[in-house]
């Protein structure tokens, strides 16, 4: 019973964690568009980017993180037979690589607050699918749990990263046909 108490939270903060770093990297973009308004609109701006990137970050997505891993270490705690599936050690270390970018993400957050982010909004906007790549990896390695679907799982997901860099090309393509500035 504990252990499908755990797995509910587990299920709710990851939602909470990937709902934060889905929407980050999006208020990154805002923020770093921002720099082509007036001198005093993108101070206003700033200020409040950081605000609302700031309370994003501490109050959700941080939090969300380390219940998730929380409850997962629960998960492994009632059950730790589940370690010794290669399905789990695979997913783990997709999971590494998410808190790797939560980390990463938190390091762009901080230098940005500190106008030292050189990353241009194409850059950012490439760095927001990230996340969705790695959540795409991992869900189709839970369901999956096959060796052999799960590789077409990651082969699907390589399509889909080529798709959605293909994506991003075309609507900075778009948005420069409409005359916006685009970096």
């Amino acid at each position: 019973m504990i252990y499908l108490y755990a797995k509910a939270i587990h299920i709710i903060f990851v939602i909470c964690w990937m709902a934060g770093l889905f929407y980050m990297p999006r208020l990154f973009i805002y923020h770093t568009e921002a720099k082509g308004k007036s001198p005093e609109a993108y101070a206003a701006l700033h200020a409040q980017f950081s605000i609302m990137e700031n309370r994003l970050w501490w109050v959700i997505t941080t939090p969300a993180m380390y219940l998730t891993v929380a409850a997962a270490l629960v998960m492994l705690y009632i059950n730790p037979y589940l370690i010794n599936e290669s399905w789990m050690q695979l997913k783990l270390l997709f999971v590494a690589g998410l808190i790797a970018y939560h980390f990463k993400t938190q390091q762009m957050m901080f230098r940005l607050r500190d106008e030292k982010l050189s990353w241009t909004s194409t850059h950012l906007r490439l760095w927001n699918e990230v996340s969705t790549i790695l959540l795409f990896a991992i869900v189709f390695i839970v369901v999956l749990k096959s060796a052999l679907n799960w590789i077409y799982g990651v082969l699907g997901l390589l399509a889909f990263a080529i798709l959605l860099m293909m994506l991003v090309k075309a609507y900075k393509n778009y948005r420069k046909n409409l005359g916006e500035k685009v970096d």
